[in-house]
């Protein structure tokens, strides 16, 4: 039995890393896939094909989740094609660090609005549908960053922190209607990204890591396949700390 069998999923910034990750591993239990990207049409075509040979409905769409209309227009365009939305995934997000003596006004801004308002943009534009169902899972990935800061980034700590935040709130709006609201906050997780981190800085963070490893896209996905299931549907207003024990 797979687990979202029959369900529909959108996930934001699903090309590459850990939203990747989530689109393969909802296919893979059974989930059809609406995901958006940003600029890398290829990246988003090859996947679209990767998901559709998992035997599920897949599409992609070009859209920037930050900006309130393209989030409504999105959802409109995904019920046109699927017919439902189950499961929202917000992952889209950016970084632009640098401390703060030396961060710009628009690297705050550009974060707070790619990382932040695209969470607000895409729940509001899902909540009618969830309504009418009295069902739905949102599922928003903050970042360890976001539950205890780091320097030279005060601008997606407070972008992540405020993830928070919001989820918590719009689980308590939102729970006598069945729809739930969790966050994931991934630690050290190995992706392209930290692919161009040299090996050193790497070795610094794994070993302050107590299970001595970066952790893998699909260590996210799981966390995501088993929030937005059957199996979790106590679960609200939570956050859950996918690290290898670094807050521990």
């Amino acid at each position: 039995m797979k687990l979202l069998e029959g369900k529909t999923a959108i996930i934001t910034g699903a090309t590459r890393g850990i939203g990747r990750g989530i689109a393969l591993t909802y296919a893979k239990q059974g989930a059809n896939v609406a995901f958006t990207y940003s600029s890398s049409e290829e990246a988003a075509i090859a996947l679209e094909n990767e998901l559709i040979a998992l035997g599920v409905k897949a599409k992609s769409y070009k859209s920037n989740a930050a900006d309130f209309n393209e989030a409504q227009n999105l959802v409109d365009q995904v019920l046109e094609v699927f017919g439902n939305v189950d499961i929202l995934v917000n992952n889209a997000g950016i970084t632009k660090d640098n401390l703060l003596m030396r961060m710009s006004e628009q690297d705050f801004d550009n974060v707070i609005d790619v990382n932040l308002k695209s969470v607000f943009n895409m729940t509001k534009a899902v909540q009618r549908t969830m309504l009418k169902n009295r069902n739905g899972a949102i599922i928003n990935m903050s970042s360890v960053v976001g539950v205890k800061g780091n320097a030279g980034q005060a601008n997606y700590a407070a972008s992540k922190a405020g993830i928070i935040g919001f989820s918590k709130s719009v689980a308590l709006e939102l729970g006598s209607r069945n729809i739930r609201c969790n966050v994931i906050a991934p630690g050290f997780i190995e992706t392209e990204m930290t692919a161009k981190l040299g090996e050193e800085v790497v070795k610094g963070w794994t070993d302050a890591i107590p299970l001595k490893r970066g952790g893998t896209p699909e260590d996210i996905a799981n966390a995501c396949v088993f929030l937005a299931s059957d199996m979790a549907t106590y679960i609200t207003g939570q956050v859950l700390n996918i690290d290898g024990g670094m807050l521990t």
